[in-house]
């Protein structure tokens, strides 16, 4: 199966899956998802592909649904609820680096045939943890506040797709500066750190367009009052 088809599968299964925690579990299911987004980007972003011919970092597409998350939070329970995700998330970053730093410092049994592989991966967590943090926080806050904004200009439900849109698409550009600055500046050349920069902002870009459908879904169950309070 190609990189192209399993991307767009595992677009499928984000999108879906979010829709299924919010529709059984509420608000409170979509803080465990932007948990379970962060860290498992944090864990993916090492791996690099290709796709659609050009060099990208697989995770972006797991952590840009965690923009659908902030939205629905945003329009169906408000900016606060919205920040409180965003903080739950910051949390669950921060105490998985640690755990999986300590987990590194045990010595491995002589049969062990883990702890090369963990190493392999988790060994530089904590620079990507840095660079995680700070653009989760910089573009997360900033998703929250621009959609405030344009819902305060276009209250009309009809304009959903534009708040969407307008606060999501400048976030995960913001979002793409600072954590592939952070993260990977002086580790690839700069011709691969241009293209893994420039292939992350577009592949979120089109999660972003694609996401759009799924944030009318949940606003129609909760103004049909289909959701967990």
């Amino acid at each position: 199966m190609s990189n192209e088809i399993l991307w767009v599968l595992l677009a499928a299964v984000n999108f879906v899956a979010i829709l299924v925690v919010y529709r059984y579990f509420g608000a409170p299911g979509l803080f465990a998802w932007m948990v379970l987004a962060a860290v498992t980007a944090n864990v993916q972003v090492v791996k690099t592909v290709e796709i659609f011919g050009l060099t990208a970092t697989l995770g972006n597409i797991v952590y840009a649904s965690s923009f659908l998350a902030t939205d629905i939070l945003s329009e169906n329970h408000g900016a606060a609820t919205a920040r409180r995700g965003i903080a739950i998330g910051f949390v669950g970053i921060v105490f998985f680096t640690v755990a999986m730093q300590l987990a590194l410092l045990f010595e491995p049994a002589a049969e062990d045939f883990a702890h090369s592989g963990m190493a392999a991966i988790f060994s530089i967590l904590p620079r990507i943890t840095v660079a995680s943090l700070v653009a989760y926080l910089v573009s997360q806050l900033h998703d929250v506040w621009a959609f405030a904004l344009w819902k305060r200009k276009f209250p009309s439900t009809r304009y959903l797709w534009l708040r969407n849109n307008m606060s999501t698409m400048v976030s995960q550009f913001m979002d793409s500066i600072v954590f592939t600055s952070i993260a990977f500046l002086g580790v690839f050349s700069a011709r691969i750190f241009l293209e893994i920069l420039l292939t992350t902002y577009l592949l979120k870009l089109v999660v972003a367009a694609l996401d759009t459908p799924f944030l009318y879904i949940a606003r129609r169950w909760s103004d049909k009052e289909k959701i967990p309070s």
